[in-house]
């Protein structure tokens, strides 16, 4: 992408933490926002905050589970912008403790937002996006959870490694259009994630087990990036078409590990042939 002036973008999860410092980073830089989030009242309090910093701000009443409601939010952004170039499937949520205490209900929820948000927002945009090409780009918020599994975090990891794989399959799909595309896997950020359980369905809640706290995505900014320097990190990513928007260098020897464990773990020599088949069904990272 060769400039964010005067570009559009959608974010889902909008009306506090990562979402809505990516906003306050785009209006800085001359771009418009959609934000989208579940919260009403939280929505508007955002566009109040963000008035004055240049740019148009619209917002958007949206649960990312409802497709139908995503298609109208879409719908309704290029009737106001004329365009969407950027689309941040951001909106997150988290159930956290060990696997044998959770529900069917905590599994549909936490899949729902954390994965089906995503993949309903890559369905209802991609045809806008791809209008663009070169000057589209998409971003999926996924986290160091998507690259590493983490003791009381199954559900979580679950959505988040789904996040990942799918966004490294769209890169590859969409590499003869030239639209960018990135993935977030970011450590522990200064959000709301740990009480996302305040937007939480009436008929998914689970009255069962109740959640253990996790240190993933804590409100406590001593052990936190803020989502300011976060929004920073992500803008230059998509000005240099990174993909993985990795940022939190402290994870970097465990998920070394991991990646070594996985290697290591090969048996035997494959044949020639046999690589040059395989490799022709995955994008190369360079």
């Amino acid at each position: 992408m060769t400039t964010l002036l005067n570009k559009t973008a959608f974010i889902t999860g909008a009306a506090s933490g990562i979402g809505l410092a990516i906003a306050r980073a785009l209006l800085d830089v001359g771009a418009h926002v959609a934000l989208a989030d579940v919260e009403e009242t939280a929505l508007e309090r955002a566009r109040k905050s963000l008035t004055g910093l240049g740019g148009r701000v619209s917002i958007h009443v949206l649960d990312v589970t409802d497709r139908a409601a995503f298609a109208a939010a879409k719908d309704a952004a290029i009737n106001i912008h004329g365009a969407v170039h950027l689309l941040f499937n951001n909106a997150g949520v988290n159930v956290a403790g060990p696997v044998d205490t959770r529900s069917y209900r905590d599994w549909d929820w936490v899949i729902g937002v954390n994965l089906g948000g995503v993949i309903n927002g890559v369905q209802t945009f991609l045809p806008e996006l791809m209008r663009h090409g070169s000057e589209a780009h998409l971003v999926n918020t996924a986290s160091v959870g998507g690259l590493v599994g983490m003791r009381n975090l199954a559900i979580y990891n679950a959505s988040k490694f789904g996040v990942v794989g799918l966004t490294e399959a769209i890169r590859a799909d969409m590499k003869s259009n030239g639209m960018g595309v990135s993935v977030l896997c970011p450590g522990v950020i200064a959000t709301a994630l740990t009480t996302s359980e305040r937007n939480r369905p009436a008929h998914l809640r689970n009255t069962d087990a109740e959640p253990v706290p996790t240190a993933t995505g804590s409100g406590n900014p001593g052990g936190a990036m803020s989502p300011d320097d976060f929004a920073a990190f992500v803008l230059a990513a998509i000005r240099e078409n990174v993909f993985w928007g990795v940022s939190h260098p402290e994870f970097r020897g465990l998920v070394e590990q991991r990646n070594q464990s996985v290697t290591s773990s090969y048996r035997g020599e494959a044949e020639p042939a046999k690589i040059e088949a395989m490799q022709a069904l995955v994008e190369l990272f360079q």
